[in-house]
């Protein structure tokens, strides 16, 4: 048991610690960050993490729901960390980002497929950084003598040609939306999704005028309003499929969220298989355990056939 429980809200972070004799752990969720979505609390074990509507008041915007921890409850495995699409957790023991489900190999990574070729953006090309939604692109133009140049738009066409691009994406925040692989040239980009799904909003179930799941939605294109029926309309090429829009949602029956697919680091774990039930959908889940099965059995064949060679080789000796 922890020496010592700490549970800290403020307006830019959630902070929750366990104080032990050797060992201090500490959970800090960054509101900036958090978008308010679902996959959290549905990836969480010890069902310690909630997900709050907030009253929406009239003539303003929705808000983002906001996300709680249950300090009771909470044990630091660090299963949210790893989940979270916008790498608004995370999990520190003394300090050290260290998660115990990894260390015991008890839960897989997300697979954030995020490649990019420089030789594909033109030189010079001043907006690049602002494809991104969550500003998490980083472009720095090189000069011919190595020096870094602020302004690359403003050069003329000969200085810009002989600019070289180095680009940095903070992987571990990115939802992978490929909202950048699109506005940018052929090629510079390409992004694959880690979670798949499907998503219909049904517009006769929808308030007239409501744009509460536009509101919160983090992602810029993945919803939008249409003047012809006055309804939100999706684009799932852009979404990401966090929950953020049914989180919000005031008639529940209006949005409909399945996620199909997640794409993950190789595991043979239960608590994975739980995780699994509660964020996607059943065929996801049979798709998965089968394939599973089917690893089992090649593996158990492996293992037979080794055996039996070991045994060949002890009669004939």
């Amino acid at each position: 048991m922890p020496l010592k429980t700490l549970k800290k809200d403020t307006a830019k972070a959630l902070t929750l610690e366990w104080v032990l004799h050797v060992k201090n752990y500490r959970l800090n969720l960054d509101k900036d960050r958090c978008v308010g979505c679902q996959i959290c609390s549905l990836a969480c074990p010890k069902e310690a993490i909630s997900v709050q509507k907030y009253p929406k008041k009239t003539g303003e915007k929705a808000k983002k729901a906001k996300v709680d921890i249950d300090l009771a409850k909470c044990n630091f495995c660090g299963i949210c960390d790893l989940m979270c699409p916008y790498g608004a957790i995370k999990v520190t023991i003394n300090g050290e980002h260290a998660l115990s489900v990894i260390e015991k190999e008890s839960f897989p990574q997300l697979v954030r497929d995020i490649r990019f070729d420089e030789s594909r953006v033109p030189k010079g090309y001043a907006e690049y950084e602002e494809t991104c939604p969550l500003n998490l692109i980083k472009v720095s133009w090189i000069a011919a003598d190595g020096k870094s140049v602020e302004n690359a738009g403003a050069l003329s066409k000969a200085k810009k040609k002989r600019l070289e691009a180095t680009i940095e994406v903070e992987k571990d925040y990115c939802p992978c939306c490929r909202v950048c692989e699109f506005k940018l040239p052929e090629g510079a980009m390409r992004i694959r999704k880690f979670i798949y799904g499907k998503i219909d909003i049904h517009p006769e179930k929808c308030p007239a005028g409501c744009t509460d799941c536009l509101d919160v939605c983090p992602i810029t294109g993945a919803l939008y309003y249409s003047e012809d029926d006055k309804k939100v309309h999706v684009n799932e090429v852009f979404c990401v499929y966090c929950g953020a829009c049914k989180a919000v949602c005031p008639v529940p029956e209006a949005l409909d969220l399945k996620r199909t697919q997640i794409s993950h680091t190789s595991t043979r774990s239960g608590t994975w298989n739980k995780a699994l039930e509660r964020l996607a959908s059943p065929v996801e889940i049979s798709k998965e355990l089968k394939a599973k099965g089917s690893h089992r059995a090649v593996d158990s064949v492996v293992r037979l056939q080794g055996l039996k060679r070991e045994k060949g080789e002890q009669r004939r000796t």
